[in-house]
């Protein structure tokens, strides 16, 4: 599967102006891209005003994904603000050509600061299939917490879209290679760049990650960019099957 993450400086709360961005970068997507994968909030930035910037679940942002996947030819996938049942949620949405959607609702929110204080967790770890690769999606602050992501011989490519500030930069690298190296996966982390209406700035480094905790491919700092490669699923069960780690592990349930 050929991959692209694309590295963006989110304009702050406007949709259209970062969709005419996005639409400039998504022209530059390899050809033969099977997927592309946004950041955290990539229509909006991480206002607080979510009252006002909040979308139905198929609303403006949803069209505009299903169009570009129909225009270009490659699936399309990241979060944004909705509202659903008079509930609030980070929402991760993936939309192919060939019409299929899935969605993730951010199950660990980043209360502090009172950010996502209005926002319902989700409950449902999602794993889906496209093009032959198991993926598993996660939403920036569900990095730190392992347990969520736990492979169970169920994903191959397990996906974070960030608004990661540079402040924890530090934390973002190592805890990308900890998810991969635990769960003998890829990992795609995908992040913004700039500063964001509120004084708060990101510098990227958005990168894929190999099953031993290697890059693959990495962005430059600071700049929008498109980060493209292939994941190979032959080489990813060669080392799983070389390297069983996951028959030692211990089991666990999750409780919602």
């Amino acid at each position: 599967m050929k991959v692209s993450l694309i590295q963006f400086d989110i304009r702050w709360e406007d949709k259209h102006a970062n969709f005419a961005g996005l639409s400039r970068l998504l022209g530059g997507v390899p050809e033969g891209t099977d997927l592309v994968i946004l950041p955290e909030m990539f229509n909006t930035g991480f206002s607080p005003a979510a009252d006002a910037f909040a979308e139905g679940p198929r609303s403006l942002t949803f069209e505009w994904m299903r169009k570009t996947t129909l225009d270009r030819g490659f699936a399309l996938a990241g979060s944004y603000m909705v509202t659903e049942g008079g509930k609030l949620f980070n929402r991760w949405v993936f939309i192919s050509p060939e019409g299929d959607t899935f969605r993730y609702d951010k199950r660990h929110l980043f209360a502090h600061g009172g950010v996502e204080l209005n926002y319902t967790r989700g409950s449902e770890r999602l794993v889906f299939e496209y093009r032959g690769v198991r993926i598993c999606p996660n939403i920036c602050y569900d990095l730190r917490f392992p347990v969520w992501s736990r492979n169970r011989n169920d994903y191959d490519l397990l996906i974070n879209s960030s608004n990661w500030p540079e402040a924890r930069r530090d934390v973002w690298l190592t805890l990308l290679k900890a998810r991969a190296i635990e769960n003998q996966c890829y990992v795609a982390g995908v992040n913004r760049v700039g500063l964001d209406g509120l004084d708060i700035n990101y510098s990227g480094d958005s990168m894929m990650i190999g099953p031993k905790g290697e890059i693959i491919a990495s962005a430059e700092l600071y700049r929008e960019c498109i980060v493209s490669c292939e994941i190979s699923i032959e080489e990813l069960n060669e080392f799983r099957n070389k390297f069983p780690a996951s028959g030692d592990a211990d089991s666990f349930t999750i409780h919602a």
